[in-house]
């Protein structure tokens, strides 16, 4: 858990919020998306992706955000199983 102050009912802090949002967001190219992490979350895209995995497998993110979280949830397990 964050030593941010949740803003909400689910527990999450203002950054993990912010990282679901982005998520939620369409991206027009290659780079809009690691470019607004960076500016706009002050992460780099190794850090944002290593945040988002652990917020994932959160049970707060889930009921935040289910849509988007199950979506993501979807997406990994199919990387994994190409692997």
């Amino acid at each position: 858990m964050t030593e941010e102050t949740p803003a909400d009912d689910s527990g999450l802090g203002e950054r993990e919020r912010a990282v679901l949002a982005v998520e939620r967001r369409s991206w027009p190219g290659p780079g809009a998306k690691e470019r607004a992490v960076r500016e706009g979350l002050g992460l780099s895209p190794t850090r944002y992706y290593q945040l988002l995995n652990a917020l994932l497998d959160d049970p707060r993110a889930l009921a935040h955000d289910p849509v988007t979280v199950n979506r993501l949830r979807r997406v990994r397990e199919e990387k994994a199983r190409r692997r």
